[in-house]
């Protein structure tokens, strides 16, 4: 299995405007393809509104200052709500991910801290993540949360850092925020004694560590200043939680409905048309995942971990010059190989994260495009989320078929968009709204390639709930 390293900036200062007292509000940086609503007023004293989007830049003009500049009446800054999110060897890759890039979507200075030696980290499906910082270089900071991916063994790597124990013990007594989700309540928060006398959930194969009448069954508890959730499939309940209880309820909910958190009654989770049987034979289903700059990191993770999950071969290649590319929310990844290495293997399925920014520079490769008419010719499997199926259609790879995409982008589609369905099915064509809607998917992927067991397992251990249509 091929693996995917990933590295986590440190969130850009700059990245959102602020509420100030004039009207005036300072520029911006973000690395997401589509901004969240503007907010019309602030939830509460903190409340504030996500950035508008430009282009990935480079990492040498991102600033590192954690509070806005002065207001032009000459008023104190407000200074950013300042998270911590340790890794170590063996984190749940989702979790971190999804923590991360929501946090920052609300407007949090996330710090990524590594409890290993090096900031270079694997991750628990071979992802390998590069963290901003040591821990050790924490210790003397005060966080407005501090929120725990799970994971095996990376929540005892956690769990065995005495500098993390000593920063999240600090965070309990002084009654500040603080978070665990999937293993980490039971393996990492339950020895330092910060669970007592709290109701608590976590992923069920560690409820049984658990006192059985502070235990909870459900997929998020917060019990005053913990938080605690249960695993990869409920990371965005577990993040948007943290967000309300940073920024406020509507901050929160403009978040939700930005990252397309609909609920079972606003969309049907899967529309098919014209089905067929996707058989690969009996070889290992071969994925090839390209990325660019600007792709969506939420995305890109989602997929290749969840497809990794069910036994796919995912390989990740790089459109650009190089294999480092740098995602939305200020995220670096590094593919596994080139796009004009892979030109030199079939793949069953090519699949086209999103990301305005990303979806641009895709377009641009010929090397892909090369493949995707090749895909398309040949019969084989393709798809696209969020704002990628745009590019099908400008290459003709939509004709007489049916497809969905980001509502932003959806009428560009024309007489081929689908609405009310977060996956769209034709023949062997797939596509999706993005953002919270990769899940469903992933796993309509693998429902296809592998039946409905392997679909239904995969999602068990995610704690996700498997979409019924």
């Amino acid at each position: 299995m091929n693996s995917m390293s990933l590295l986590l900036l440190p969130r850009p200062s700059t990245k959102l405007s602020t509420v100030r007292a004039s009207a005036a509000t300072a520029p911006s940086i973000a690395f997401a393809s589509i901004s969240p609503p503007q907010r019309k007023s602030p939830a509460k004293k903190h409340s504030v509104k996500p950035a508008e989007p430009i282009s990935p830049v480079s990492p040498t003009t991102i600033s590192t200052a954690t509070t806005t500049p002065p207001t032009e009446d000459g008023n104190s800054p407000i200074p950013l709500k300042k998270v911590l999110v340790p890794i170590g060897f063996g984190t749940e890759e989702m979790e971190a991910v999804i923590l991360v890039d929501v946090l920052r979507r609300a407007g949090a200075d996330v710090t990524v801290a590594s409890v290993e030696p090096q900031l270079e980290v694997e991750a628990a499906g071979g992802t390998k993540l590069v963290a901003d910082t040591s821990i050790s270089a924490c210790s003397d900071e005060i966080f407005d949360l501090v929120a725990l991916p799970g994971g095996m063994p990376g929540s005892a790597r956690l769990r065995d850092c005495d500098i993390l124990r000593k920063i999240t013990c600090k965070q309990a007594e002084e009654k500040r925020l603080y978070g665990a989700i999937c293993a980490a309540p039971a393996v990492t928060l339950l020895p330092w004694g910060l669970l007592r006398k709290k109701k608590i959930t976590c992923h069920p194969a560690f409820m049984d560590k658990l006192s059985t009448f502070w235990a909870v069954k459900s997929n998020l508890q917060v019990s005053e200043e913990l938080t605690t959730s249960r695993g990869p499939g409920t990371s965005f309940e577990f993040a948007l939680s943290l967000v309300d209880q940073l920024y406020g309820e509507s901050v929160a909910k403009e978040i939700s409905a930005f990252l397309l958190m609909s609920s079972a009654d606003d969309n049907t989770a899967k529309k098919e048309f014209n089905e067929v049987e996707w058989s690969v034979g009996r070889h290992t289903p071969q994925v090839l995942l390209p990325i660019a700059n600007g792709s969506e990191v939420i995305e890109i993770v989602t997929i290749a971990d969840i497809l990794r999950r069910a036994k796919a071969n995912v390989v990740v290649a790089s459109v650009e010059k190089n294999l480092q590319i740098l995602a939305s929310q200020g995220t670096k990844i590094i593919a596994d190989i080139s796009i004009s290495d892979a030109q030199n293997s079939p793949y069953d399925l090519i699949i086209l994260p999103g990301g305005i920014a990303g979806a641009e520079r895709l377009s641009k490769s010929r090397v892909l495009k090369k493949l995707l008419k090749e895909q398309n010719s040949s019969g084989r499997i393709y798809g696209a989320v969020c704002s990628s199926p745009e590019i099908l259609h400008k290459q003709g790879l939509l004709k007489d078929k049916r497809a969905t995409a980001h509502p932003s982008v959806l009428n560009k589609l024309k007489d081929e968009a689908v609405t009310g369905a977060r996956v769209v099915i034709d023949g062997k064509l797939i596509t999706s709204e993005g953002f919270a809607t990769v899940t469903d998917f992933a796993f309509a992927i693998v429902t296809k390639l592998f039946g409905n067991a392997r679909a239904r397992s995969v999602a068990e251990g995610l704690v996700f709930e498997y979409p019924r249509s």
